[in-house]
């Protein structure tokens, strides 16, 4: 039978989570309880009590209560909480989570939700939802709803939200568990998969690779470059989750720069080449900076060349002095790699716009990025590999994919 786990401070949300519980009960699945709260009396037992999961974070429920430092005692139990669920998986004792809270009861709930892997059932039921949830989520697949109201007790208004939450996780629970007792590779798991990093403007490109990669019996992860895209692929590689990367999408390092909203962070680009993971890596969509709507441009861009990509993105033509600075960051990460790495340099252009005919075709621009790449891994083991096409021609694409696949062979480049 499949269980979901209740993660909550049932000090001060009890009574809502004993109602969960009563539900999911009639779903048909087995739950368990875990305790996070700390400081009043719970108000139904646990079958993980408080002390427990305070144990698991390495100290002690009395010593947090004597601290009185909330944020501290916040702290201890969602790392204690999050080594409790990963026990609990891997005993085959959690087939999905479910927790109900406000910032706090979000931050330890969501922490322990992160630290399972990705497509375990994950729900949050929180008054933060509606807001920016990247803080919760990170790169997990947390699945978010916005309680409407406070969490304070069952009301008519949310009674029917977390009933939604209850079915919800139960259907998706015993999905979980049935998938989890088929054979190994029922569904084609048993390939070894890529990682491709890809964008609208980079999507034939990254089509026409993902075919030959699948030719060579893989199988393609693609991650949109929207920021919480590229920290997924960075954190999974870091788990030797691929067999390889295939990077032709960096425009998250474009953002990363010149201050875009759809940055990944400073730590784009490395964590294939710290776990030794091959990759082949491309400067693709590094000639423009993604902002909001229009007039979310900064001043001192609008006399560039900005186009509207959709209601919701413009776009701006990167200098040839940022391409240049975005090459040698490029060349720098590349050089820390363990493993084999190469990179290609579509000659013709870096994306649509910046195809021959395109707006933000300028080969002289293109080249201030493309010799800041040479020169930078002058001398090192990373290959530089020049395509006289554009990034977006399917024969770019298919020469990335063999290449990847020499690497990932022991080939070389």
């Amino acid at each position: 039978m499949a269980i979901v786990v209740l993660v909550g401070t049932l000090d001060t949300k009890g009574l809502e989570y004993g109602w969960l519980r009563e539900r999911l009960l009639r779903h048909g699945v087995e739950v368990l309880v875990v305790d996070t709260g700390v400081i009043g009396t719970a108000r139904i037992p646990a079958d993980v009590p408080r002390d427990a999961v305070a144990r698991a974070a390495g100290t002690e429920l009395t010593r947090l209560r004597d601290e009185s430092d909330r944020g501290a005692a916040v702290t201890a139990m969602a790392r204690g909480a999050a080594e409790i669920v990963r026990r609990l998986h891997a005993e085959g004792r959690l087939h999905g989570v479910l927790a109900l809270g406000g910032s706090g009861g979000t931050s330890i709930a969501t922490r322990a939700m992160r630290a399972l892997p990705l497509g375990v059932p994950k729900v949050m039921v929180s008054s933060m939802a509606s807001g920016d949830v990247a803080r919760y989520v990170g790169s997990s697949d947390i699945t978010m709803m916005y309680s409407v109201v406070d969490i304070a007790g069952v009301n008519r208004l949310s009674a029917p939200i977390l009933a939604n939450a209850v079915a919800a996780v139960a259907g998706m629970a015993r999905g979980f568990a049935a998938a989890a007792a088929r054979p190994a590779g029922h569904l084609g798991g048993d390939r070894p998969m890529i990682a491709a990093s890809m964008a609208g403007v980079t999507t034939p490109g990254v089509d026409a690779a993902r075919e030959r990669l699948t030719e060579h019996d893989y199988e393609v992860l693609v991650f949109h470059a929207s920021g919480s895209g590229g920290r997924t692929l960075e954190s999974l590689a870091e788990q030797r989750t691929f067999a390889g990367v295939l990077d032709l999408t960096l425009c998250e390092l474009a953002d990363d720069l010149c201050g875009g909203i759809l940055t990944a962070g400073p730590d784009r680009l490395l964590a294939a080449g710290r776990a030794g993971v091959p990759q082949v890596v491309s400067p693709g969509a590094l000639d423009l900076v993604k902002f909001g709507p229009p007039d979310t441009v900064p001043a001192h861009m609008r006399t560039r060349d900005v186009r509207v990509h959709n209601p919701s993105i413009t776009v701006v033509r990167t200098t040839a002095g940022e391409c240049a600075e975005l090459g040698t960051r490029v060349a720098a990460k590349l050089r820390t790699a363990t493993g084999p790495a190469a990179v290609c340099l579509p000659l013709r252009g870096l994306s649509t716009l910046g195809a021959p005919g395109g707006p933000y075709h300028d080969p002289a621009v293109d080249e201030a990025l493309f010799s800041a790449v040479r020169d930078g891994l002058r001398g090192s083991a990373v290959e530089v590999v020049e395509i006289d096409t554009h990034l977006n021609d399917p024969s770019f694409g298919r020469a990335a994919a063999d290449l990847l696949h020499r690497l990932i062979e022991g080939g070389g480049a």
